[in-house]
């Protein structure tokens, strides 16, 4: 199953912003909206936002201000919108950083194929790259996929079971993205979890213990509340 990728539309277009929405929604992306750059910035600090459709034209601070704003904190894609057809201003756009640019008005199924465009050229599989690894590092922590164990920091071999090692995993291959027990039972089980089955916040826990991470208050395998769960670290594939 794959988690859908977390899109962010900043317009000052209410009906385009609405519209936009409802369509990438309707097309297996979640769809996040803004009205400016405070709206974006807001949104920015609360999720984990894969693509940003940015409108050139916004009150106040501009796509192109916000861009390169954008180029000095991250990598993020941006694919910008704009009621300018000039040839300058799409290449001030793709100058400042912009992955891609689209002229308004424009069907849904152009800016959608161009989404998912980008997001294949920056955002490589790690559940694909994973296949060839042959250790995947996170936090202080090690998971070989040879040997099927966690290496703590000091290279002592911690022992998982079958369930928790596919689990582990799962997470490692969706870091820092929030997936929910439907989301997790598919990708393990193949099927929707049963509202009273709780064996994947069994595995959470045990994982947790394995990982040494504070149930009460965890830093690295987090609960989200009324969401699910998500893995907070950084990722890095080794052969």
């Amino acid at each position: 199953m794959d988690i859908p990728a977390n899109i962010l539309i900043v317009d000052d277009d209410r009906d385009i912003r609405t519209l936009l929405a409802e369509y990438l929604e309707h097309n297996n992306f979640r769809a996040f909206v803004a009205a400016d750059g405070s709206g974006m910035r807001h949104l920015l600090e609360k999720e984990q936002i894969d693509l940003i459709v940015l409108d050139l034209g916004l009150p106040g601070e501009d796509g192109l201000q916000l861009c390169r704003w954008l180029r000095t904190k991250s990598q993020l894609p941006v694919v910008m919108l704009t009621a300018r057809g000039e040839p300058l201003d799409r290449i001030l756009g793709l100058e400042m950083g912009a992955d891609d640019y689209l002229v308004k008005p424009f069907e849904p199924r152009e800016l959608l194929a161009r989404i998912r465009n980008v997001l294949r050229r920056h955002q490589p599989s790690v559940e694909g790259e994973s296949r060839e690894a042959k250790r995947i590092l996170f936090s202080t922590w090690t998971l070989d996929l040879i040997a099927r164990h966690l290496l703590t920091p000091q290279g002592t071999a911690v022992m998982l079971s079958g369930a928790e090692f596919r689990l582990l995993k799962i997470f490692l291959q969706h870091a820092n993205r929030i997936l929910s027990r439907d989301q997790l039972s598919i990708l393990i089980k193949g099927h929707d979890a049963d509202p009273l089955d709780r064996s994947i916040d069994l595995q959470v826990s045990r994982l947790r213990q394995k990982l040494e991470d504070d149930a009460k208050s965890p830093s690295l395998l987090k609960t989200v509340r009324n969401e699910g769960y998500i893995l907070a670290s950084t990722v890095r594939l080794e052969n």
